[in-house]
């Protein structure tokens, strides 16, 4: 297990203060791994550097992308953070059940803008969707504070290497990138023979559909399989 395999996300983050906490928070905990999604500040910036105090290093090596996707496709194992449960068929995960993931692959932990969150199309991308327990009746944590509660908890499992994995299989996950090819290959397909109807409910389903597969934890074996059963029914004719 790793501390350089798991990856901080910040979609589209607003404040640059924030950003500079967050970044002070990985280090705290020995991670090093930051990635910006469409930041709505100019990064980096004077306050990015100053509330980053000693951590500076991970903003000058933090990446920049204009879209999700990217930012994920070299990614097996997605956590996407939300301050609400949502009326969708996700994985749910508490913070206890983090010692059930395999740190040994490459981990994203992804936040929302600190107005709004994470919207559905973001959260259909994950394997898992957890919700940090606060006051019901004041929910909402800071972006940076969020960010420090799971620095922190994944910091002790990684540190004191409690945890053991006793499976004789080793298949590697399919990465998000090899993922979103298939289920864009699945829609299209599903195109094809006017599945996805009518149009106002496409969005939706699509991502209900992105959400079953992203939440599998599909091997790269399991993909092909996957892949000849769907490329079969497409060639096989009826009659």
């Amino acid at each position: 297990m790793s501390f350089s395999k798991v990856h901080f996300i910040l979609f589209k983050p607003q404040l640059a203060e924030n950003i500079g906490a967050c970044a002070r928070a990985l280090k705290n905990f020995n991670f090093t791994k930051l990635k910006l999604v469409s930041p709505k500040i100019s990064f980096p910036n004077e306050k990015v550097l100053a509330t980053s105090v000693g951590a500076k290093d991970i903003i000058n090596s933090s990446k920049i992308y204009s879209n999700f996707e990217d930012a994920i496709k070299d990614i097996n194992c997605v956590i996407a953070t939300s301050s609400r449960i949502r009326k969708k068929n996700y994985k749910h995960l508490s913070l206890n059940e983090l010692r059930k993931i395999n740190f040994k692959q490459k981990i994203a932990i992804v936040f929302g803008p600190e107005a709004s969150g994470l919207t559905n199309n973001e959260l259909s991308y994950a394997n898992y969707v957890i919700k940090l327990p606060t006051n019901n009746k004041f929910q909402s944590l800071n972006l940076s504070h969020c960010v420090i509660l799971l620095c922190y908890e994944i910091f002790k499992i990684l540190n004191k290497k409690i945890y053991k994995f006793n499976s004789r299989y080793n298949n590697k996950l399919i990465n998000k990138k090899d993922l979103n090819k298939f289920v864009n290959f699945l829609v299209n397909s599903l195109d094809q023979i006017g599945f996805l109807q009518p149009d106002h409910k496409r969005k939706s389903m699509i991502e209900n559909i992105r959400t079953i597969f992203h939440k599998m934890n599909l091997s790269d074996k399991e993909m092909r399989i996957l892949l000849g059963i769907i490329g079969s029914l497409k060639d096989k004719k009826v009659d």
